[in-house]
């Protein structure tokens, strides 16, 4: 029964939009410098990666809501210090998923295509896990404005899938996308996101402004930019959810301790 489900999910992960378990492509990018990308993370199931994710708060990780909506998250590990994804190395930090939090996701329009997923603890932040500031509510990105995508996966259709991080630097663009969207286009060449880069971050001026959404018309056609959810109109809704979890994380170490002082005693000892 258990091998049966496994196969319905693996069916699923293949059939879902970006095809996932092909891991991420981009088109025409170059490998990144060893955790030079020190924010991102790996959404995997059976160690396998699927989808890219941003740490955005040291208990949690921003994604295209498409990547985590119809799996469940038992299954689904999420890996940050990453940069082979064939080679462990000792800065690999592995979780699990404790929660998942969604904001209105239509998957046919695909709007709010954006996910938090709560780690089952926080992150330890060092050299290479760190956390990507988030742009201010409503803050726009004007058209022109230079920004990188990355994710893992092949550099071409019919090339062979690369294990390390690949980067892109691609410009901010407005024909043909939607007020709710950041699209992109990587200028005089034939490049860009591909299918199942889901997820991963687009960084503009330091900040994470959009998540990988969607493509039309093949990847890197030239016809149609990348399109990236607009993570500005999203954060005010973000903090809700990261300042809720920290005060009940506070409240609930604060009750741990009360417990054990009662347990206890007094930890002061009268004269």
């Amino acid at each position: 029964m258990a091998s049966l489900l496994l196969r319905a999910l693996l069916t699923l992960l293949a059939s879902m939009q970006g095809c996932l378990v092909l891991s991420s492509k981009i088109v025409g990018g170059r490998p990144a410098i060893p955790h030079s990308r020190p924010y991102i993370v790996s959404l995997q199931m059976q160690g396998n990666h699927f989808c890219g994710g941003t740490l955005i708060h040291p208990q949690f990780v921003m994604t295209a809501a498409h990547c985590v909506n119809k799996l469940p998250p038992q299954l689904m590990m999420v890996v940050a210090g990453v940069h082979d994804l064939k080679n462990p190395e000792t800065t690999w930090q592995i979780f699990s998923i404790q929660r998942l939090y969604l904001s209105n996701y239509d998957e046919t329009e695909k709007l709010n295509d954006i996910a938090l997923i709560q780690l089952d603890r926080p992150a330890n932040l060092d050299a290479t896990v760190q956390v990507a500031p988030l742009p201010t509510q409503g803050q726009s990105l004007p058209v022109g404005t230079q920004c990188l995508a990355m994710g893992w996966g092949r550099l071409g259709t019919e090339r062979p899938i690369p294990s390390v991080l690949q980067e892109l630097n691609v410009t901010v663009v407005t024909f043909h996308c939607r007020e709710h969207n950041i699209c992109t286009l990587a200028p005089r060449q034939r490049a860009g996101i591909c299918f199942g880069d889901s997820g991963g971050p687009l960084i503009c001026q330091g900040v994470v402004h959009a998540v990988d959404s969607f493509i039309i018309g093949g990847c890197a056609s030239q016809r149609f930019p990348d399109f990236f959810a607009r993570v500005s109109l999203y954060v005010d809704w973000i903090n809700s959810i990261t300042r809720k979890v920290e005060e009940e994380e506070k409240k609930k170490k604060e009750e741990e301790e009360d417990r054990f002082w009662q347990a206890s005693g007094s930890p002061v000892e009268s004269l």
